[in-house]
């Protein structure tokens, strides 16, 4: 798999979410065998400004690595995506399906897909300023009366674009409802870019439907919280291979290797975003319920240990 010039070993990929996909989260999927992970979305104002909470944001791993980042002024984007702060990620990418209201009040995230000129100049000036890849991701439109997800990726490849990722629900659908895969097979047969699809791809039948319909490749997310896996899984599942699930001791040390690295990267807030980890890696498990009311009381990784030694 191939983005402009970065290579890749595959085309299953961890797609930005916020308050997520941090570093310690990201090199868990990596370690299951995303072949490419997104950072969370970070303000390009944020960087200009020089905020403390936005460059938190900005640790890279030694793996591939997209920074994804969100603006409406196309200056500002393009001043940010060539900043020496972004030197380790390997591509960046331009946020255009975030439906968040605090962002797309701010004609920023999806609403960009409202106004295709600006989102035009934008993916050019960012794209002009950088010598990395620059991809896009996208929603298949902001409501069902403005379903432009074929407009919008047509002018990104123009605009200088590498690939594009088509979320396949609306921004007024949010993550409910099913995503459109119809639409994102459009898309996918009509770019000459890579199509990156995304929405609902939850195993490997769903990842592979993706694929058959012309995408290049998928991206996982909500699928992959509390379960790092699914990458394995689903690419097992793509290259005819069998897959061996991790015992409750592999996934043990899974949880506490996150909790350790996400107590080091941040401290005690760490842990209070652990705790929401947690309730995603026992969704579903016996006990998990009861385990969830001892969650409050996190402050270190070893009371993570003490939690799941008794759970």
């Amino acid at each position: 798999m191939k983005i402009a010039t970065l290579e890749l070993s595959n085309n299953v990929f961890l797609a930005p979410m916020a308050g997520v996909t941090d570093k310690p989260f990201r090199d868990e999927c990596v370690l299951q065998g995303a072949g490419l992970v997104y950072s969370e979305m970070v303000s390009a104002k944020g960087l200009a400004y020089q905020n403390k909470n936005t460059r938190k944001l900005l640790a890279a791993g030694d793996y591939p690595c997209a920074v994804q980042l969100f603006g409406s002024d196309p200056e500002v984007m393009a001043a940010q995506a060539a900043s020496p702060e972004l030197a380790d990620f390997a591509l960046i990418d331009i946020n255009m399906g975030c439906p968040a209201r605090k962002i797309t009040g701010n004609c920023e995230g999806s609403a960009l897909m409202l106004d295709p000129e600006r989102a035009y100049a934008v993916i050019k000036e960012v794209a002009a300023a950088t010598e990395k890849p620059v991809t896009v991701k996208i929603r298949a439109g902001y409501d069902d009366g403005h379903k432009n997800a074929l407009q919008i990726a047509l002018l990104a490849q123009k605009a200088g674009a590498a690939a594009v990722t088509v979320h396949g629900r609306t921004k007024e659908q949010g993550y409910s409802g099913i995503a459109d895969r119809e639409l994102i097979g459009q898309v996918a047969h009509a770019l000459s870019i890579p199509v990156i699809g995304n929405g609902d791809i939850t195993d490997g039948p769903s990842a592979l439907d993706m694929l058959n319909r012309g995408c290049a490749a998928v991206m996982i997310g909500r699928a992959a919280q509390g379960d790092p896996w699914i990458f394995a899984r689903v690419l097992a599942y793509l290259n005819g291979e069998r897959y061996t699930p991790p015992t409750l001791d592999e996934k043990k040390a899974v949880i506490i290797r996150h909790a350790q690295s996400l107590y080091a990267l941040k401290g005690e807030a760490g842990m209070c975003q652990m705790r929401r980890h947690l309730c995603s890696y026992t969704r579903g498990m016996k006990g998990a319920a009861a385990l969830r009311a001892q969650m409050n009381s996190l402050t270190s990784p070893e009371d993570v240990l003490r939690i799941l030694e008794r759970f």
